[in-house]
């Protein structure tokens, strides 16, 4: 089922029932039919930032009713005389420089659709093309942010109109040496077009290439009659023998001490490289069994996280550079795709120097290749609203995946997708051996379940930027605003120094994050503690860590061992490997117990520290 065809169900659910719920996102406009100029100002602005931001829908013909409680929705059905006003949208805005555009491809076909027996109307509005972005309505630019549109500012629009300028210059339409429109595939050409005439007719199919050549001039896949980049990518007849690696993609399995397995090349255009490399995926990629609806197949990775990760990096790769894309799979670990090209300088918080080193990357809707992102985004391959890097940190923040992380190499960008959640076990014991502390400052009460995934999106995020690792910042689009405003103002989080009014970056409260005790526990046992062996002082951190942050006091050898085990990188569901870490560490419980370092919980199976230590000891 479409999502306008489930909003109209909802619609009708709740006219019906007289109630409200809060329906319009930032893709969706709710509204009356406007009787006055005023009003239909204000649906002007509305798609104006539909245009600007992600595309969107407005639904004209119920309105909101009431305030509190009675607050409700009213049909109010279609009326007639505003057909001119919608015929009108396309021809509404201008460029930065007040020229009028045209952007009839910008909004399919409108819709009267029957809603319990009235009639209503649906505008369709996609989002521009990244280098056609912006356009201004009585000089102004709007853009959505959550049911508001509100204006982009001076500066914004001096940045895009940058980006344009690149733009015009980009990769992807360089030309392919030695290459000539004869060397193009007329099938391929008119596959292109048959996807682009849906759902309305906006060219012909073409008879021969000489009958195309103004079309792949208007579409840059011929530029001063020379192939481009571009076009070979969507429709040469031998894409590798004239792309070379640029038109490849190398995947495998990647199982240590062993020959990596299932080694393949794919070689082809950009659309069939997309389904190649996906399908590589899903035949690789671990799958587990649900107990829900008679045990379904689970795929380790979300199904979208797959799929457009693939379209993207095919989407945003630098085709200046003759290196192909690879896929390595780390079955139970990561996914790691390996990218021809580097971010932007302007895209990189670094400071590796710092207290606390920071390796960021702020999100970027803009393409690099904005034409073949408008060829993808004919084929549904690409779309702005698709997984960019603020989705994939929301659905890390639904704990649908484990945190995220880049790698940068002097001409490649490597993503890692990594298996698991965010909020794992790892996260749930160290919050837990914390639970004392957390509460005093959330004031007595309990942190949300939204609240320890954004802490563990800030912790883990830390650790990667410790070990080299680029992590994506939380932004307005990504960052789960009510849960880091109640961290902050209760002192579990709190802003870095690199923070900026614009980019804030947050670090969670430094007692969470510290790994070790040495300097207290050596004060309260003194110099024989240095004499200790690497797991005892281990150990002997974990048991601070509990008594003085924990609301049970008392830590069990066994959850010690939980806790080394997972610091120092073991696997969660290995069970023999734990097993035998696990009697290490018990074994070393009972060497402390007997040095008098720890003492056990009487009617428990926990050990505190002793604090006569120093007293009782001759040192």
């Amino acid at each position: 089922m479409k999502p306008v065809d489930q909003i109209l169900l909802k619609l009708a659910d709740l006219i019906q029932q007289g109630r409200f719920m809060e329906l319009e996102t930032e893709w969706l406009e709710i509204k009356p039919v406007p009787v006055d100029g005023g009003e239909w100002k204000e649906r002007h602005k509305s798609v104006n930032a539909f245009l600007n931001t992600r595309g969107g829908i407005m639904i004209l013909g119920v309105k909101e009713e009431g305030n509190g409680p009675s607050r409700r929705y009213v049909l109010t059905g279609w009326k007639d005389h505003a057909e001119p006003n919608l015929k009108e949208f396309p021809r509404l805005f201008t460029d930065r420089k007040g020229v009028k555009q045209d952007l009839n491809d910008c909004f399919p076909p409108m819709e009267l659709r029957l809603l319990l027996g009235e009639r209503i109307a649906i505008v369709y509005v996609d989002e521009l093309a990244a280098d056609r972005k912006f356009v201004f309505l009585n000089g102004t630019a709007y853009r959505r942010i959550l049911t508001g549109d509100h204006r982009i500012t001076d500066r914004e629009v001096e940045a895009q109109e940058e980006f344009k300028e690149e733009a015009v210059h980009a990769k992807e339409l360089q030309p392919v040496p030695d290459m000539t429109e004869a060397d193009l595939d007329l099938t391929k050409l008119n596959q292109f077009i048959f996807h682009l005439n849906q759902p309305k007719p906006v060219e012909t199919l073409k008879s021969d290439l000489a009958a195309a050549r103004p079309f792949l001039v208007r579409r840059c896949f011929l530029k001063d009659g020379a192939v481009t980049i571009l076009g070979a990518l969507v429709c040469a007849d031998h894409p590798g023998d004239r792309l070379g690696f640029r038109s490849h993609v190398h995947g495998y399995v990647d199982v240590p001490q062993q020959i990596a397995q299932d080694k393949q090349d794919f070689v082809d255009n950009v659309l069939q490289l997309m389904e190649s490399s996906l399908g590589y995926l899903l035949r690789n990629i671990q799958v587990g069994i649900s107990s829900e609806h008679g045990g379904t197949a689970v795929p380790q990775y979300p199904a979208e996280v797959l799929r457009e990760t693939v379209n993207n990096a095919l989407a945003h790769r630098d085709y200046s550079v003759d290196k192909q894309v690879i896929i390595a799979i780390k079955p139970g670990v990561h996914i790691a795709i390996r990218n021809p090209g580097r971010f932007r300088q302007n895209l990189i918080i670094e400071d590796a120097n710092a207290e606390v080193p920071v390796r960021r990357i702020l999100p970027e809707a803009k393409p690099r290749n904005p034409k073949l992102a408008d060829v993808l985004r004919v084929y549904r391959k690409w779309e702005g609203r698709g997984i960019g890097m603020a989705t994939l940190v929301n659905l890390c923040l639904e704990n649908r995946l484990d945190l995220p992380y880049y790698r940068i190499y002097t001409e490649e960008v490597c993503l890692h997708l990594c298996a698991g959640r965010l909020l794992d076990e790892r996260m749930e014991r160290l919050f837990q051996s914390f639970d004392q502390r957390i509460e005093d400052l959330l004031q007595g009460a309990a942190p949300t379940e939204e609240q320890k995934l954004v802490l563990a999106y800030l912790i883990k995020s830390e650790w990667a930027n410790e070990n080299l690792g680029y992590t994506i910042l939380l932004t307005p689009d990504n960052n789960h605003f009510s849960a880091l405003k109640g961290l902050e103002k209760a002192g579990l989080i709190s802003k870095h120094p690199h923070s900026t009014a614009a980019y804030p970056i947050y670090i969670a409260d430094r007692a969470l994050v510290q790994r070790d005790y040495l300097k207290e526990l050596r004060e309260l046992f003194g110099n024989v503690f240095d004499e200790l062996d690497v797991t005892s002082k281990r150990a002997l951190s974990v048991v601070y860590r509990h008594n003085h942050f924990c609301k049970v006091k008392p830590v069990s050898a066994k959850q010690a061992a939980f806790a080394l085990w997972f610091e120092q990188g073991g696997a969660e569901g290995d069970i023999r490997q734990f097993d035998t870490f696990y009697r290490k560490v018990r074994n070393t419980f009972n060497k402390i117990a007997k040095a008098g370092f720890v003492q056990k919980v009487e009617g428990t199976r926990g050990y505190v520290l002793r604090s006569d230590f120093l007293a009782t000891h001759l040192l």
